[in-house]
């Protein structure tokens, strides 16, 4: 089990976090991401290129009424490689509780 170099940075850990809270067919507005994360339009917009470019996140863009709105949702395998990621840092948590239990 290793450490996730995509999900590993601390803006795209936040989101997925984010992300796999929802429903598995559940998606959130792009805007309403962006506040829960505390982040920049720019920033959140590069974070997600970088988890849809893994296959991580699905980007919808679509019109409600005469407004545009971007959703995103975690996919499958970023479900799973969070899961895994997650595992990884549970573990290194693990590791040093014991170590210091030891001493």
């Amino acid at each position: 089990m290793s450490a996730d170099d995509i999900i590993h940075q601390s803006t795209r850990l936040r989101i997925m976090a984010v992300l796999n809270r929802l429903e598995r067919r559940e998606a959130l507005e792009f805007t309403r991401l962006k506040a829960m994360i505390e982040t920049t339009d720019g920033n959140l917009g590069a974070h997600l290129d970088t988890l849809a470019k893994a296959g991580y996140v699905e980007i919808e863009k679509l019109f409600v009424g005469r407004r545009p709105q971007t959703r995103v949702k975690a996919t499958t395998v970023g479900r799973r490689a969070f899961r895994g990621h997650i595992a990884f840092l549970r573990k290194i948590i693990d590791q040093a509780q014991a170590t210091q239990r030891r001493k």
